[in-house]
């Protein structure tokens, strides 16, 4: 037998089967990882096929030298996913695969974990005849002897914490063949904490509505052959927030478990990582998994592995674990659909929100994509009849959405109030610390100042390797880079004119902190944002002391505006409604109404109602009005018309290929030979009027840690054929001349 297999060497150059004899009794078959001769050293390979015939000389094909695993790595579907990830993107198949395992799996940099056993190795009766005739000096022997009586095997961690030194004991009955040890592999879990299984609650008219739907759909997909259409197996649930939506989750992937199928729920923040966890345990116990990138490399892998042999058959993460080996997939169900974290920006590029819908048509399984305020584009394919809409009108307690006041910072100004914090903000922020409730204040910046400028001669610190401003953090007076990483001490004096007129510029979640404090120095404060959250389980950790009510003040950025569920909050305060208003982005106004209505829907969860009070300075502006008043049909009526004049999507495709090197002259050539390279293109194809726009000039942030970034914006017609010519101008990534990366951004999440 022969197997076809691709090296794992990411580059064009091996992007293609090679063939290696199978040695006779070795078991390998698709799906397999195998090490194989490769050139003068040994490769890493997946197995994607098997022949009984090959088309070279025999004495030119070399042997398979062994497997890596003694199963299969990937189930079919996922090697099927592979190829079409590899096809839709340009990329090689290697790098594609790479996506479907944990990254430490390759050159087995992460080792099965093993703990030493004891046991015993004679009946209970002899065990029981023995400790019988010890004398009482020999306490730990007794001990010892009558723990392992029970025929189960022990780990020395548990006989350690009955006797003190326990090898000793364990080493002499061991000589007297008493006892016996071997180790055996313990799984490192993330998490860990029990949790005992709940019921569920009574479902509101509008969740019964939902679940009786997604019922019908998971019939349709037992019956192969029935699912014709996205919308039978698409779903879009739009529920105000505190709707319940995750009890609809739960329904879906109850139903899913009780078919003996897999569910795979998905979160758009490790953040929400840690309390879906403990949801979904306390209802299904320990069939619950978890994939992101904060787990330590020995937890991704166990859970992995745990996946991969069906032991756990419902997997929630982060955007990477819509790849998890799950077999016999019934639903995949996704969080916050409209977060833009669900855009893996490096290569290959894809959208989880994408790939989660092809495994649902290839693996006959349901897609849910729930959202308090949905993308423009999922919302816009519901309206359209490609994805059906579930919708949960009110709160799953029945009590009101928070009342919301919109504070004119202008105003403000005018009378006097020079502080971060409005006059409304202020005492309505005492009144609830006083009061023994709990207030959210969410500012989507952080570090304490956006720059340090001089007042003297205008100039503000920029980092040397990137092209923008660095953040001043106050807690250890350093600027930071938040795209390079580079920290800087914070200087006393203008590095240009020498004056002592230098001085932090703007608001971060650090000048709030420091505020609060100020203000209400009594009050317990918990900051969340990148900076307090870098260990392994900073988030689960803070947003449990905030829930036990350890604090009264929550300050953070977008990681908390969304999904938390915290009963004692009755405050939310959004600091400066502005900031991701004022983002040259075509999405500013969408990403502004979200995050606004999320941070809201925080408020009032509970039994005491909720308050929000919205700081801005456009007071006027439609997002703002509509996220005032929580309507997002109206928001999306007026956003879907201003896209559909300005040919934004979903009526359009905007594409760049971004150019990275040392060189600032090179990377506008190549960006200037890639426009007329597409233009070539497109004109041969006879396809001129779908590409709307194109250009090329630098990048908006022209470089970044020391590479310099130049672009070729494209701007195409929503079009199947559109979509057919750039996935034609996918392999010119791979041409870049030396020294320059290219890649194909297709809507990427950014266009700085």
């Amino acid at each position: 037998m022969y197997a076809q297999v691709i090296i794992d060497i990411a580059v064009s150059e091996v992007d293609r089967l090679f063939t290696y004899r199978i040695p006779d009794r070795m078991n390998v078959g698709p799906g397999w990882r195998v090490r194989v001769p490769f050139g003068p050293t040994h490769k890493e390979a997946w197995v994607l096929s098997l022949s009984e015939t090959a088309d070279l000389p025999d004495k030119r094909i070399r042997d398979i030298e062994s497997p890596l695993e003694d199963y299969p790595a990937l189930p079919p579907a996922l090697v099927a996913l592979a190829r079409h990830i590899a096809d839709k993107f340009g990329c090689p198949m290697s790098a594609a695969l790479r996506l479907m395992i944990p990254a430490e799996m390759r050159r087995d940099r992460v080792k099965v974990k093993t703990e030493t056993v004891a046991m015993a190795a004679v009946p209970e009766e002899t065990l029981a005849a023995y400790r019988d005739g010890l004398s009482k000096r020999h306490i730990r022997k007794r001990m010892v002897l009558t723990l392992l009586m029970d025929g189960e095997a022990h780990p020395m961690s548990e006989i350690r914490e009955l006797v003190s030194d326990p090898k000793e004991v364990i080493d002499k009955l061991c000589s007297e063949g008493l006892v016996r040890t071997c180790e055996r592999e313990t799984l490192r879990t993330p998490h860990p904490q029990p949790r005992n299984e709940t019921a569920a609650p009574t479902p509101t008219d509008d969740q019964r509505d939902a679940m009786e739907e997604l019922d019908l759909a998971f019939a349709r997909c037992r019956r192969l052959g029935a699912v014709t259409r996205s919308s039978d197996r698409c779903f879009l649930l739009y529920g105000v927030t505190g709707s319940g939506k995750t009890e609809v989750y739960m329904h879906a992937a109850e139903a899913c478990l009780n078919a003996g199928r897999g569910v795979i729920p998905l979160v758009p923040e490790i953040a929400l990582t840690g309390q879906m966890v403990d949801w979904f345990r306390a209802r299904f116990g320990g069939q619950t998994a978890i994939l992101h990138s904060r787990l330590s490399a020995g937890e991704r892998y166990d859970e992995w592995r745990r996946i991969r042999r069906g032991d756990a058959r419902l997997v929630i993460g982060a955007r990477s674990a819509v790849f998890a080996p799950v077999e016999n997939l019934g639903a995949i169900l996704i969080d916050e659909e409209h977060e833009p974290s669900y855009l893996n920006e490096h290569s290959p590029q894809y959208d989880a929100r994408d790939i989660a819908a092809w495994r649902a048509e290839k693996e006959n399984a349901v897609c849910v994509m729930g959202s308090a305020t949905p993308s423009i584009y999922a919302f816009a394919m519901a309206r359209r009849g490609d994805y059906t809409l579930l919708e949960l009108r009110t709160r799953a307690n029945g009590l009101p959405l928070p009342e919301i006041s919109v504070i004119d910072m202008r105003q403000e100004l005018r009378m006097g109030n020079r502080g971060i914090f409005s006059n409304a903000l202020r005492d309505k922020l005492a009144e609830t610390v006083n009061s023994g409730q709990q207030a959210i204040l969410f500012i989507n910046r952080r570090g304490y100042a956006p720059g340090l400028t001089c007042r003297a001669c205008g100039m503000t610190v920029r980092c040397r390797a990137c092209d923008v401003a660095m953040t001043y953090h106050r807690s250890d007076n350093t600027l930071r880079c938040h795209y390079c990483g580079q920290i800087l001490p914070a200087p006393r004096t203008c590095p240009d004119c020498g004056s002592e007129s230098i001085r932090p510029v703007g608001i971060g979640t650090e000048r709030v902190e420091e505020e609060v404090r100020r203000l209400l120095p009594r009050a317990g404060i918990i900051r969340m944002d990148l900076d307090t959250t870098r260990g392994k389980d900073a988030h689960y950790e803070l947003i449990n002391a905030f829930r036990a009510r350890q604090a009264q003040v929550l300050i953070g950025t977008q990681m908390i505006a969304k999904g938390l569920d915290f009963p004692n909050v009755t405050l939310v305060g959004a600091v400066l409604a502005d900031l991701s208003l004022n983002l040259p982005d075509y999405r500013s106004a969408e990403r502004t109404f979200q995050l606004l209505v999320q941070v809201a829907g925080r408020a009032g969860r509970a039994g005491l109602p909720g308050q929000v009070i919205i700081q801005t300075y456009k007071p006027e502006h439609y997002a703002l009005r509509a996220a005032a008043t929580q309507d997002y049909r109206l928001y999306f009526e007026d956003e879907f018309q201003r896209r559909r004049t300005q040919l934004y999507p979903p009526f359009t495709i905007l594409a760049r290929f971004l150019v990275e090197g040392k060189d600032q002259q090179q990377t506008l050539a190549v960006a200037n030979e890639l426009k007329a390279s597409t233009q070539a293109l497109v004109k041969a194809e006879g396809a001129v009027r779908r590409l709307l726009t194109i250009r090329a000039d630098a990048a908006p942030i022209q470089y970044i840690d020391g590479q310099y970034r130049a672009q070729t914006f494209m701007k195409w017609l929503a079009h199947p054929d559109s979509e057919r010519l750039l996935s034609l101008l996918q392999p010119v990534t791979a041409e870049a001349p030396k020294g320059c990366r290219v890649t194909l951004e297709i809507n990427p999440a950014t266009l700085a």
